[in-house]
């Protein structure tokens, strides 16, 4: 690669916050942020309602968190996370919603912190017999202090205090990876989505908060701050629940989608407004797209959102992070170098990409992002082939193979919090290009790209459910195919020999049992079933002995003599 294109590459492996993986040895802190153990396996998150303060002149946040917890089993330990420097200050439990009445609400369960692990909190509960298995519960959690401030966001996560072009503040928050618990205290473990949350926070006056989910009103605190409350009735992954503070000015529009009319709100810094109105007219195209391709939007209840961002992008559900520069490409630049990459905004299809696959399906372990980022970046492909034609499409999904390099595996750690190779993103997306070329039916296709986002809707998965699901629905045992690409950073090569009339063939490079078909070009286009073993296809002589696979196979050849 140029040095360019390394760059390019360089930026977008890192996007979204994600972590290479790279050999290191985990930590028992890192078993307690990424596994669902003791203290978290018995108890189900249903809500969180957040009340927090933002001091813009010192960086501070103070406040308390809701979770609204059921048990599902017996048990008394509770972990909490919260990331330093942020402190607890107290925590109890009561059998029905304190607020607005806080420690008034009856009758109250004692809590006491019995031990701090690095970022983990436990809290005991007293009676030591527990919490009654069924029943709903609050546990209220207060905090305060100076959070972790993120140097390169979204890559490095942490809060966001900046200014804007008129040196306002501008205020967010970027975590993913990293963890919610950097901004308030939580279950931080993916698996366990809240079924709905809420966000009151309050700011000085002067400003405007946009969240999550709908509006629900705003509160003139009277003492120069306003307190302003958003709330999503849909389930919301942790690290997706961010606040926006700064001078934001709004205009909407009505899409009339598949489940009905579909509110879409875009909130952007007053001097953007202008250049908001053209560049946003990508949202709508992306919804008509990804819509025939993925299934209705999967939160007409809590509307559409593209918000102005202090960074450059993120898939924070129904508020879209924007930090794009008002420009096509990414940042600019076609990540594909095949010219198509310019034809639309990168974060807006990207990132709205998330709403399916990362928001509405989520993986219970971060190892298996690939079900996030593997489809969201062949989304953008298949966008491009909606508005463009399939050659198009497959030009730009083929473009992307040289950001790939192959040093870690797909597939990450389980239980430690760790997210596994950048590769999650192009070699992902060529990898399901190519289950597309062997199922060879794009109704079928799309057929189980919907069939996941319906069979998924809402909930958590395993990768496994996905792989599974994909090769019942295709009647396709892609397993090995999955290892394959997953799992290793060997890319199979078809070894080939041309003796005569015939053709010999045989995959290397590979795991054993792959089994991968190919389609290729010898005395015109034909399917061929290699194995590890060579094979031979004998040909009539007509016609010249060249020989070619279909280039949509994310494979490579060598011949052989």
């Amino acid at each position: 690669m140029n040095g360019l294109t390394k760059q390019v590459a360089l930026f977008a492996f890192l996007l979204f916050a994600f972590h290479f993986s790279v050999a290191q040895s985990f930590t028992h802190a890192d078993t307690l942020r990424g596994t669902n153990g003791p203290a978290r396996d018995w108890w189900n998150v249903t809500k969180y309602d957040l009340h927090v303060k933002f001091n813009i002149e010192d960086s501070t946040i103070a406040g308390w968190n809701i979770i609204q917890i059921k048990p599902l089993k017996k048990g008394s330990i509770i972990q909490i996370d919260l990331q330093a420097p942020l402190m607890l200050d107290n925590c109890y439990i009561t059998t029905e919603n304190p607020f607005p009445l806080r420690y008034n609400a009856a009758p109250v369960i004692s809590t006491k912190v019995i031990k701090k692990d690095g970022n983990a909190y436990f809290l005991q509960i007293h009676p030591a017999l527990g919490l009654p298995h069924g029943k709903m519960f609050y546990l209220c959690v207060y905090y305060h202090g100076k959070p972790r401030i993120a140097v390169n966001p979204p890559w490095d996560g942490g809060l966001i205090w900046k200014k804007d072009y008129n040196k306002n503040p501008w205020v967010s928050i970027a975590c993913q990876g990293l963890g919610a618990s950097v901004w308030y205290p939580c279950k931080d473990y993916q698996g366990d989505e809240p079924d709905s949350a809420e966000m009151h926070i309050s700011i000085p006056d002067s400003l405007v908060c946009v969240g999550n989910g709908r509006f629900r009103g705003k509160v003139n605190n009277g003492d120069g701050t306003t307190t302003y409350d958003w709330a999503v009735t849909n389930p919301i992954n942790n690290y997706n629940i961010i606040p926006y503070i700064g001078k934001y000015t709004h205009f909407s529009e009505q899409y009339k989608g598949e489940a009905g009319l579909l509110d879409m709100d875009y909130w952007v810094l007053d001097s953007n407004l202008n250049k908001a109105k053209v560049q946003f007219k990508d949202a709508p195209k992306m919804m008509k797209a990804f819509e025939y391709w993925f299934g209705p939007y999967p939160f007409y209840k809590d509307g559409y959102k593209l918000v102005d961002a202090p960074h450059l992008g993120m898939e924070h559900q129904s508020a879209i992070a924007y930090g794009n520069g008002y420009q096509n490409g990414y940042r600019g630049m076609d990540l594909s170098g095949s010219s198509w990459g310019k034809q639309f905004d990168f974060i807006i299809i990207h990132e709205s990409g998330h709403e399916w696959f990362g928001n509405n399906i989520t993986t219970k372990d971060i190892a298996d992002m690939w079900v996030h980022e593997s489809f969201t970046c062949y989304s953008e492909t298949l966008f491009t082939e909606f508005y463009y034609g399939k050659d198009a499409g497959s030009a730009y999904v083929k473009g992307i193979r040289k950001n790939i390099e192959n040093e870690h595996p797909i597939i990450g750690k389980y239980g430690v919090n760790n997210e596994g190779s950048g590769d999650m993103y192009y070699k992902g997306a060529n990898m399901i290009h190519t289950i597309r070329q062997v199922i060879g039916n794009d109704s079928l296709f799309r057929k189980i790209l919907r069939g996941l986002n319906k069979t998924f809707y809402h909930t958590t998965v395993t990768g496994q459910q996905v792989e599974e699901y994909i090769s019942k629905q295709s009647r396709i045992n892609f397993s090995k195919v999955f290892d394959q690409y997953l799992r290793t950073t060997q890319i199979p090569v078809l070894e080939y020999k041309l003796e005569g009339f015939n053709l010999q063939y045989r995959y290397s490079n590979c795991i054993e049992g792959f089994n991968l078909p190919l389609k290729i070009n010898f005395k015109g286009m034909r399917w061929i079933k290699p194995t590890t073993s060579w094979q031979t296809l004998n040909m009539y002589p007509e016609g010249d002995n060249s020989f070619s696979i279909d280039s949509n196979f994310y494979i490579n050849t060598k011949k052989v003599e």
